[in-house]
């Protein structure tokens, strides 16, 4: 028998060996996209008089993106377990008596919608600490911590959300609503996201030292939420919704809208990482022997991610939030022609989502074709996540509009 011919049926061997994806799904995998079935079955079956025909079709996509989604990222698997029997645990503990919330230990203390969301509040403070903690003393057992950290945080804070779903609808049924409505609610998941983000490419690339700075810009968006939130605002309080926003759209557009939000934030954090280390090994590279600073620059070059990772997770991160952005202003485009008779108004929110989106398209369209890399497209990153927050915050401060119900 001939070499090639060898070559060719050990080929056709190993193709044959390989495992079916189908086939590498555990019974772990399949009990648990079960379980989230019977879940949207029972919710349907229970909320259905609550749910017009769109809000149906949403329920079930929701439940096949989760299962797509743990079975190429495990760890949702036991994420999502966590938030489900905690958040249920919750729900149950209010029965239909809001009051609850004020005398039962486990919800004032702990599980309310508040509560939950202030523990994420400290967890992710406390994360970003011990993230730069554990890069510049190179202890594992800090890293792990502040994953750990992260990863509860990311669970409160979700908790949080859907108890308090249950809580708006406890204060009255046309009250009731999905808690994304207002910029309170909206920083919360903006957290969530890019902290669920930001732990896939931990994962991935089995480095914590992104930690620290991607935590950063979460624990910025819980400065603000705080002041916000609980604050003189007192923005935490639900309230019912504006006519605006009594429709599904909300449900699909500004949940894509934020996955766009936290991979941009990702992105410019990761970015400043980048020239960070860039500038220290140019440093090193020019001092020749000379000592100033040595100290440090080393700590930095050995310690903070390889420029190769953080280029290249930056990039991934801003097709992935392009994608989504891209998504998330067709949707308002057609909630716009459904609410106002009309895709596109020029109003300022809308002026700035498509300068938000040109921007973006550009700094892939260089990195595609020109092939652009490095410390362009990190600056670029970081001037994006400028453009993006004046889009996202400056607009509901400066200016007004058909989106004038989002007011700071």
């Amino acid at each position: 028998m001939s070499e090639d011919n060898s070559a060719t049926i050990q080929d056709m061997d190993n193709l044959f060996e390989k495992r079916s994806y189908w086939r590498s799904l555990s019974l772990f995998d399949w009990s648990w996209a079960i379980a989230l079935l019977a879940g949207g079955v029972y919710a349907w079956q229970q909320y259905s008089s609550l749910m017009d025909v769109y809000e149906v079709a949403i329920l079930f996509a929701s439940i096949i993106a989760m299962v797509a989604w743990g079975w190429l990222w495990k760890p949702v698997r036991a994420y999502s377990i966590a938030v489900t029997l905690i958040s249920l645990f919750a729900i149950s503990l209010y029965g239909n008596d809001l009051a609850l919330g004020e005398t039962n230990f486990f919800l004032k203390f702990l599980i309310s919608g508040k509560s939950a969301i202030m523990w994420m509040s400290a967890l992710y403070v406390l994360a970003t600490v011990t993230y730069f903690s554990g890069l510049f003393s190179g202890s594992e057992f800090a890293n792990k911590t502040a994953s750990a950290m992260t990863w509860s945080a990311t669970v409160m804070g979700l908790v949080g959300l859907l108890v308090r779903w249950r809580e708006s609808y406890l204060i009255h049924v046309d009250v009731g609503h999905i808690p994304v409505s207002n910029l309170y609610e909206v920083f919360i998941l903006f957290s969530i996201i890019t902290a669920l983000l930001y732990l896939y490419y931990e994962g991935k690339n089995k480095t914590y030292s992104m930690g620290g700075f991607v935590l950063l810009v979460i624990s910025s968006a819980v400065a603000f939420l705080l002041w916000y939130g609980f604050g003189a605002r007192g923005a935490s309080e639900i309230q019912p919704l504006v006519p605006a926003l009594q429709s599904y759209w909300m449900k699909i557009h500004v949940p894509a809208n934020f996955v766009g939000y936290g991979a941009f934030a990702l992105a410019a954090m990761l970015s400043v990482a980048y020239l960070i280390k860039d500038s220290a090994l140019t440093a090193v590279s020019k001092a020749q022997g000379n000592s100033e600073n040595k100290g440090m620059r080393n700590i930095i070059i050995k310690r903070f991610p390889e420029l190769e990772i953080l280029d290249d997770v930056m990039y991934k991160s801003i097709a992935l939030g392009f994608s989504f952005f891209t998504l998330a202003t067709i949707l308002g485009a057609m909630w716009a022609a459904e609410a106002w008779g009309g895709y596109w108004s020029w109003d300022p929110k809308e002026t700035w989502a498509l300068i938000v989106w040109l921007n973006y398209a550009a700094w892939l369209h260089l990195r595609l074709t020109k092939g652009w890399r490095g410390r362009p497209l990190a600056w670029w990153s970081i001037i994006g996540l400028f453009i993006t927050l004046f889009a996202f915050i400056g607009v509901n401060m400066f200016l007004s509009g058909l989106h004038s119900y989002g007011e700071l």
